[in-house]
């Protein structure tokens, strides 16, 4: 890697771009922190960056993104967010996770449904509406957001360290693996929720609103 790039790649401005990408990531979805982490994690191999910060720095970011998704839906301070755009796009990136993978406050959602695309910003915000305790649904994003910047700090360091590869295509590799893995679990969420929603029409019919039946607003 030419030096003066490995120099820039590795300074500490990075590490506060890449925070700032994981709290950003957490209100608008389509920004890519996941990539971002893997890509650190290949630089990790090259000793230029700490595999351990990227991982502290990333639960950090996830931490207080959740944090603030969540008070804004517990407080019902989103009225200004249809106003502009990304508020607009934030409330049918919740509605379409909510309608694909269910909406569910539990802890073990909280945690591991953040492992899918949009996750993190529907686990939040449904735990908001639910008026999940604040210290509980701290704790739960907490581990949650551990988990998941190791994962993707993993994903990138064990590439590059199997295939010692240059960073970037151990990045591109990581992140290939990451999609596929998160593709494959999305797939069996939604099928399993799918399937459990055509039990509860079979058994309480008249809980299934009319097709034809006015919108609920």
């Amino acid at each position: 890697m030419d030096p003066a790039l490995a120099d820039g790649l590795s300074g500490p401005w990075v590490l506060v771009w890449l925070t700032v990408m994981v709290v950003l990531d957490g209100f608008i979805p389509p920004v890519p922190s996941e990539i971002a982490l893997v890509a650190a994690g290949s630089l990790a191999v090259e000793g230029r960056m700490s595999a351990v910060v990227l991982v502290l720095l990333g639960t950090l970011g996830s931490w207080l993104s959740d944090i603030g998704v969540y008070l804004l839906f517990r407080h019902r301070m989103t009225g200004f967010l249809d106003r502009t755009g990304w508020g607009r796009q934030t409330h049918r990136t919740v509605r379409r996770v909510v309608e694909r993978f269910g909406a569910s406050s539990t802890y073990g959602a909280i945690i591991g449904v953040r492992f899918l695309a949009g996750g993190r910003l529907a686990a939040s915000a449904t735990a908001g509406v639910g008026e999940v305790p604040m210290r509980r649904f701290a704790g739960a994003a907490a581990i949650g957001g551990f988990l998941w910047s190791l994962w993707h700090v993993a994903l990138g360091y064990v590439t590059g360290r199997a295939t010692g590869l240059p960073f970037w295509t151990s990045a591109v590799i990581g992140t290939g693996v990451g999609v596929a893995v998160g593709l494959t679990v999305a797939a069996v969420v939604a099928v399993r929720h799918r399937r459990a929603a055509e039990r509860a029409e079979l058994h309480h019919p008249e809980a299934i609103p009319p097709e034809n039946g006015p919108e609920t607003p």
